[in-house]
């Protein structure tokens, strides 16, 4: 079933114009449209006790599972705007789909994110555009630094910075996020998605947002707490579909 299911998705995507890696890219000179790349969602934020392969807490890199290698990415925090550029180290690290990086404490720390929600959108740069071209030389600097300075001193200006800012912004925020699945040209192409996906799969929440007159937009969710959110997340996965995102207060 999960064959005939992996074929009904493909063509229904290039019939019905699924357009997941595509919307609301930002107009990049050199931005070719193989490398239009584009997910949010949470990331991973690296420690020792990840059984995983290590990575400098210093440095401005990520761990991806599709990306290639020593390609360059824009990571944002959706609440507060932040955004920095990172390289990616490794697309072979193995580590659970329902995250869309792993990431640095030096990232997570200038990024500012919740580390209990570490929410962030990433997108995919060519090294030819002329966004990089410009950033490529603070980015070399940034990364001289960081990796001369000691790991602890970035620990410490984390952990003091903002604090009770943030802890004031925290208690307004609920938690609240749905899995986009897929944007289709139709609202009937939803429709029989969703149908589908309930022949394989115990799921109920679904809803479709038209988001304009040829785009309806087909979601799970929303979800108030975490795991619901991942277990959801790893149904839906083991579908095979391409690039899910997570999308929070929808």
């Amino acid at each position: 079933m999960k064959y005939n299911l992996l074929i009904i998705l493909s063509v229904t995507f290039l019939l019905f114009g699924c357009d997941q890696l595509t919307n609301n890219q930002p107009k990049i000179k050199g931005f070719s449209f193989e490398n239009k790349y584009k997910n949010s969602g949470f990331s991973l934020v690296y420690n020792d006790q990840l059984k995983i392969k290590k990575i400098d807490q210093r440095s401005l890199t990520i761990f991806h599972q599709t990306l290639k290698k020593k390609s360059y990415v824009k990571i944002t925090n959706p609440t507060n705007g932040k955004s920095l550029i990172a390289e990616v180290k490794s697309n072979t690290v193995k580590f659970s789909p329902f995250f869309n990086s792993v990431i640095t404490e030096r990232i997570a720390n200038d990024l500012e994110l919740n580390l209990k929600e570490p929410y962030v959108s990433i997108i995919l740069i060519s090294k030819n555009s002329t966004f990089v071209a410009e950033k490529s030389k603070t980015f070399d600097e940034e990364k001289n630094v960081a990796e001369k300075a000691p790991i602890d001193g970035i620990k410490i200006s984390n952990l003091n910075k903002n604090e009770k800012n943030k802890k004031k912004s925290k208690k307004n925020q609920k938690f609240s996020y749905s899995i986009k699945i897929a944007d289709f040209y139709y609202k009937k192409s939803a429709q029989n998605m969703i149908k589908k996906i309930k022949e394989e799969v115990r799921l109920t929440n679904f809803k479709i947002i038209q988001i304009s007159k040829t785009n309806y937009r087909l979601i799970l969710g929303p979800f108030s707490d975490i795991k619901s959110l991942k277990d959801n997340f790893e149904k839906i996965n083991s579908l095979y579909f391409e690039n899910l995102e997570i999308l929070k207060n929808v």
